[in-house]
């Protein structure tokens, strides 16, 4: 749909063209053969610990493959369901609110919750809850979709107000990141995100007054904070004071514009994540990741490659494409993540002993192959989807 950083006919041969081609297709159909009536995207149909959940993160990032690829409708309903979601959530937030006004800290287990049943409840068993950053990217991409399909954002307005006055009262809280670990700590690429939904809904002219300054004065309150500590070697860090790494942070470039595409930083944080998490194009979560022996991410390829071809580098971020598709299954699903090089492999086997296989297909993972082909021009024709 978009493909503003194609591909020339030179980079590659037909038969690779048609290869990423048809798995587009394929990434298209298992994203929709799995989204739930009501439409929420279950993180992975199977896993036994993602079964019947959806989270906002994830379903995020999946709906705007979907809406690249030029599925309006299945993306739609997503966002409908994310809404209405939220909107149910009025009352709880209004209480969360009240406490905070009051001077008082809500205690975690009143939080918002980190993933959703498809009936958009809480689930019943224990889980790492506590995480803003899927409501900040929510807000990112249904504003993005809303822009490239030419709609207004009346249609999501209840939920889109309740995921703006949760963010804005509790943006600076420690909580879980993208991983759901060290919750002790306040990560940048949660703070990115919630920066990247702000901005996108107050640019979009989406907020009444009050809300509008609010969300202004948390956008420069985390521009400020990020600035001041959580940026070392000139990099952006894991979380507030560290110097770690985590791939995760590559969103803070693009698509959240935490830091500009121009800024040094911007540069820095790329070249971090790829000197010390890229091996042969897959790219693994940070260098301490022990979860399933600590494999290589297809969505955080997908997401470094993103950011390369925005900076015009489309060889490399082909390469990264290129990458991911080799993972494919022979049906066509893409994993979590892969084995083929882990970082602590003597973890693997504890991981495999509690859930079992990894997730396949992570319908994450289908969605970033697709913003990443749509970014270099290769999705197929709209007549041979």
């Amino acid at each position: 749909m978009s493909s503003p950083h194609p591909v020339t006919a030179l980079d590659l041969s037909a038969d690779d063209r048609a290869r990423f081609a048809d798995l587009a297709v394929t990434s298209h159909r298992v994203i929709t053969r799995h989204q739930d009536p009501g439409g929420a995207y279950p993180a992975s149909p199977d896993f036994s610990a993602y079964a019947g959940y959806s989270w906002l993160r994830d379903g995020a990032f999946t709906a705007e493959g979907v809406s690249r690829y030029g599925d309006a409708g299945s993306a739609g309903r997503f966002h409908d369901w994310a809404a209405r979601t939220l909107a149910r959530r009025r009352g709880q937030v209004d209480g969360l609110l009240a406490v905070a006004r009051e001077g008082g800290t809500p205690a975690r287990s009143d939080m918002l919750p980190t993933r959703f049943t498809f009936a958009g409840e809480d689930g019943t068993d224990e889980w790492w809850d506590f995480q803003t950053d899927g409501y900040g990217t929510w807000l990112w991409a249904v504003v993005t979709f809303a822009r490239r399909h030419g709609q207004g954002l009346d249609r999501w307005r209840g939920g889109i107000e309740v995921a703006v006055d949760y963010l804005t009262a509790f943006w600076s809280a420690p909580c879980y990141d993208w991983w759901e670990e060290h919750a002790e700590h306040r990560h940048v690429s949660t703070l990115a995100a919630i920066h990247g939904g702000l901005r996108a809904v107050l640019g979009a002219d989406g907020l009444d007054p009050v809300r509008a300054d609010a969300a202004a004065s948390v956008l420069a309150e985390i521009r400020s904070l990020v600035h001041a500590q959580g940026v070392a070697g000139g990099h952006l860090t894991k979380w507030l004071g560290s110097t770690a790494v985590d791939a995760s942070l590559a969103s803070a470039v693009v698509p959240f514009g935490l830091v500009s595409e121009h800024d040094p930083v911007a540069a820095g944080t790329l070249r971090a994540v790829a000197d010390q998490l890229d091996t042969g194009g897959g790219v693994h979560r940070f260098r301490d990741d022990v979860f399933y022996g600590g494999g290589q991410w297809l969505l955080l390829s997908a997401l470094l490659g993103w950011n390369l071809a925005v900076r015009g580098e489309t060889g490399a971020a082909l390469g990264h494409l290129r990458w991911i598709a080799d993972q494919a299954t022979e049906a066509g699903e893409l994993p979590e993540q892969v084995p083929g090089h882990l970082l602590h492999p003597e973890h693997r086997q504890e991981w495999l002993d509690r859930w079992g296989p990894v997730a396949t297909p992570l319908l994450w993972s289908h969605g970033m192959y697709l913003v990443l082909a749509d970014e270099l021009g290769l999705l197929p024709e709209e007549d041979a989807r």
